[in-house]
């Protein structure tokens, strides 16, 4: 299992756009894939469950990956969300 914090920077936060930016990225992963907001946890994989979170910017979450390539998975979605969500 692999874990990190990230502080989502930008002002929408992890809504609509930059939610399935995030879901698309998690899916390209075998890992499962977690995030956490306080004492909630859901699938990263899941578009409502992310958005269930209501996460907004200065929000900071944990992203947890438990699998072959959690690594990887946990450091190519702190990148996204460090980026701002940009392409």
């Amino acid at each position: 299992m692999y874990v990190k914090e990230v502080t989502v920077e930008n002002q929408v936060g992890l809504h609509a756009r930059p939610a399935t930016f995030f879901i698309q990225k998690a899916n390209e992963f075998k890992s499962s894939i977690w995030v956490e907001k306080e004492e909630r946890r859901v699938n990263a994989k899941s578009l409502l469950g992310v958005l269930s979170l209501g996460i907004v910017g200065g929000t900071t979450i944990r992203v947890i990956a438990d699998g072959a390539d959690e690594q990887q998975a946990v450091e190519g979605l702190i990148k996204l969300v460090n980026s701002g969500f940009s392409e």
